[in-house]
């Protein structure tokens, strides 16, 4: 249900919480009993999205699976949560929660694409941090346009990897 609200504040950012609640098939009043205003549906929705995504950073391993293997989980399990991640692209830089957790991910990261450089499996010519602006920049702006069509969402995954490692691989 949290993915379906994201999902809905998204597509209809002026939506009451009326209208909310018959976007994902829910009664108003079960709206009412999770969030009692819009803005702490916000809230609750950039909680669990963080949450979500933080898990899908931390079970791919990064710091201790072969880095393309990881590389792979690290994408699959972050389209597992497009619509949350959806979500964040548009309401994340109003949240007072975005800086502590965003440089968490950040430093996981780039720890990661160090690991990955020393191991010669990334360029080194990029900095690590460099490699996770790309990375995540590529995540972000094709998850937006698979929501928009602009893209398929069965081959997203590879299309992610293969055009990141084309960038990025020795």
């Amino acid at each position: 249900m949290m993915a379906a609200l994201a999902r809905a504040l998204v597509d209809r950012p002026r939506a009451s919480l009326q209208e909310l609640a018959a976007a994902v098939g829910i009664s108003k009043a079960t709206l009412y009993r999770l969030c009692r205003t819009r803005g702490h549906l916000v809230e609750r929705l950039v909680h669990h999205a963080t949450t979500r995504i933080t898990e899908a950073i931390e079970a791919a391993r990064l710091d201790a699976a072969p880095p393309l293997a990881a590389l792979e989980r690290l994408i699959t399990n972050n389209l597992e949560h497009r619509e949350l991640t959806t979500f964040l692209i548009r309401y994340w830089q109003h949240t007072p929660t975005a800086a502590g957790v965003e440089a968490g991910w950040d430093a996981a990261l780039d720890a990661f694409f160090l690991r990955g450089q020393r191991a010669g499996v990334f360029r080194i010519d990029l900095a690590a941090p460099a490699l996770t602006e790309i990375l995540v920049a590529l995540l972000l702006g094709l998850i937006d346009a698979e929501r928009r069509g602009r893209v398929a969402r069965a081959s997203l995954a590879e299309v992610i990897e293969r055009a990141f490692l084309r960038g990025a691989g020795v």
